[in-house]
């Protein structure tokens, strides 16, 4: 700043102290305004129906209700929905690139739930998967990885290798994990019970109560994945 303003001729010493007055108020706005700029967070949240909200309004919706409850919890961060309803990890994958825009500091990663109800070998999606953090790590952009678990009905073999999908990419990758985005609703002592006030009719989607208990068991971790972004 002083080498800029050294070029300017000066008539008289009253005049070049105003100057260096409104350029010294400048540096302090440029200063206290800095850090409100750097402050706030933005996450991309890349996912399928449960990210994008299927079956509810736009604002009780996964991603404006995580949103709500990490600023909440004061957290200065803006949350991207980039779920799209009946995508695989072969879809996500396929749209990871623009998803990491330059304005992206951090990733959910919620991929996985179309690729087990296809039946989709789990070496496929681990795969898949795979190459979403692998976009995320060239971009220096740090991950919170979201699994699902496997129903019992495709067999104990499809089940341990789906299911050994997000913990066995997390250690590898160094990522943050949460291991099953239904979980708070899945682990209610009473199951039935839980499905039906927690749930949509379809048995898939989650209702707007339960998307709050969703969000509230993952808001946690974001707020670690919003440390690691800073």
């Amino acid at each position: 700043m002083a080498g800029f303003l050294s070029g300017f001729p000066f008539s008289r010493y009253g005049a070049k102290r105003r100057l260096d007055k409104h350029a010294a108020a400048l540096v302090a706005l440029l200063l206290l305004a800095g850090p409100a700029i750097a402050g706030n967070v933005t996450i991309a949240a890349l996912g399928d129906s449960l990210t994008q909200g299927y079956g509810l309004p736009q604002e009780q919706g996964f991603v404006p209700r995580l949103q709500a409850w990490l600023r909440d919890n004061g957290a200065d961060v803006t949350v991207l929905n980039a779920g799209v309803s009946g995508d695989t990890t072969a879809g996500g994958l396929s749209r990871v690139g623009w998803t990491l825009s330059d304005e992206v500091d951090a990733m959910i990663v919620a991929l996985g739930g179309n690729d087990m109800l296809r039946g989709i070998d789990p070496a496929v999606s681990r795969a898949n998967l795979a190459g979403i953090l692998d976009a995320a790590r060239d971009r220096d952009v740090p991950v919170l990885l979201v699994g699902i678990s496997a129903p019992g009905n495709y067999g104990p073999s499809y089940k341990a290798a789906f299911d050994a999908i997000y913990p066995d990419l997390a250690a590898a990758y160094g990522t943050l994990l949460h291991e099953d985005f239904l979980s708070a609703i899945a682990a209610r002592a009473d199951l039935q019970g839980a499905m039906r006030l927690y749930m949509q009719p379809d048995g898939i989607h989650p209702n707007a109560r339960g998307v709050d208990l969703i969000v509230a068991a993952i808001g946690p971790g974001v707020l670690e994945l919003i440390a690691r972004a800073r």
